[in-house]
């Protein structure tokens, strides 16, 4: 669903008012702009609390976390997710205001329908039910939210989990609750992401005018074949559940403005999304070898933003497969493509993951929104989860 939908009221009577579409209604209207939570996660604990869950609020810096448990021993099933949004930009932008959370065509519009108040609204009602039908279920169910997802993700999941293996805590399956899907709710599952690197490159020369480059040393022309260089390179050819790895340069910055200047300094950023044939040691001796080779006063700056991580398989991958099928009758797709998510500090501790959410073609755009039937779709497929394992 775009943003180039243009909203017609549809009358009250033919409203879905399901449960979930209204609590994700509720947390839309909350303005839980990154870091702030604006009261989202006591929207939830209020109700998790009132079915037995035992809550642990977790504050690190300015982000709100917070890990609920219900169930004394046995395997733990861990719904994991973000109530913090991007920003709007301008709101005379949108069709519809992004904080009111209106119903129109079937769809829910304000930033985080789909990413991702309304897999977190679909979580909580799920588990509600499921609660109501199997109070002595086997096995622990627990939440892990928290409002640092879509900033710099330092004070957030990474911190609950650093708490959780101090606790001895630490689930066996993680349902994470990304916008996964392609066109229907559940078509795609992400069992997997991508590793990310970074790396902001400063390569020295000596500035100068350009009438007298002999005086000189222009850093952008000695830079450029080692650019090339890296570009051309075959980092790895994947594997039969990640693309090769990528390289992109995403900015390049020299000189003074001024035409008549050899600047004196070139500064690159560029990124690696890998795959699981590479590390990220790896590739960076093969990037400082390649710069190496073009004789370059250079010096670099790397950041990991995340390992690549894989469930290929096993019982939580199997549970939700089945679940799509039986509920929507989809025979979903498992993909690593995409971004990061929260997934990365959290799988790399062998635990299962997997991340089921609505459709994510409006996500962090103007106008976002959710399929009505596709929440509802969603509550069900995750209730299925809770069935299959835990029951």
């Amino acid at each position: 669903m775009s943003s180039s939908i243009t909203p017609s009221t549809v009358p009250p009577s033919s409203i879905q008012h399901s449960a979930t579409v209204e609590l994700t209604r509720e947390l839309i209207r909350r303005r839980s702009v990154t870091p702030e939570d604006c009261g989202c996660q006591e929207i939830m604990i209020e109700r998790l609390a009132a079915i037995g869950f035992h809550i642990e609020r977790l504050r690190f810096g300015d982000v709100d976390n917070f890990w609920a448990v219900r169930g004394e021993s046995g395997p733990t099933l861990c719904f994991a997710g973000h109530t913090d949004v991007v920003p709007t930009g301008p709101e005379q932008n949108w069709q519809q205001p992004p904080f009111d959370a209106i119903i129109s065509d079937g769809h829910i519009f304000g930033r985080g329908a789909a990413d991702m108040k309304g897999s977190l609204a679909a979580m909580v009602v799920a588990v509600e039910r499921f609660v109501a039908e199997h109070p002595n279920h086997s096995g622990r169910i627990a939440f892990l939210i928290t409002s640092d997802e879509e900033g710099i993700a330092v004070n957030g999941t990474i911190k609950v989990v650093e708490w959780l293996q101090q606790q001895n805590q630490l689930p066996e399956w993680c349902l994470i609750g990304e916008p996964s899907s392609t066109t229907r709710c559940g078509d795609t599952v992400k069992n997997g992401r991508r590793g990310s690197l970074g790396c902001t490159l400063s390569v020295k020369g000596l500035q100068g005018h350009v009438a007298y480059p002999h005086l000189a040393d222009n850093p952008v022309h000695r830079a450029a074949p080692a650019l090339a260089a890296l570009a051309a390179e075959v980092w790895d050819n994947g594997n039969q559940f990640f693309p090769a790895t990528s390289f992109q340069i995403s900015n390049i910055q020299a000189g003074t403005g001024a035409t008549n200047v050899i600047p004196g300094e070139l500064q690159v950023v560029f990124n690696f999304r890998f795959s699981t044939e590479l590390t990220e040691q790896q590739i960076i001796q093969r990037t400082e070898q390649i710069l190496d080779q073009h004789q370059l006063d250079y010096s670099t700056d790397w950041n990991l933003s995340g390992h690549p991580f894989l469930t290929s398989s096993g019982e939580l991958v199997s549970a939700t497969v089945a679940s799509i099928a039986d509920v929507t009758g989809l025979e979903t797709e498992l993909s690593t493509a995409g971004g990061t998510s929260d997934g990365r500090f959290i799988a790399p501790l062998g635990v299962q993951v997997v991340e089921l959410g609505p459709v994510n073609a409006s996500i962090h755009k103007v106008d976002e929104n959710t399929s009505i039937d596709g929440l509802n779709d969603l509550t069900d497929i995750y209730q299925a989860v809770l069935g299959r394992l835990l029951a």
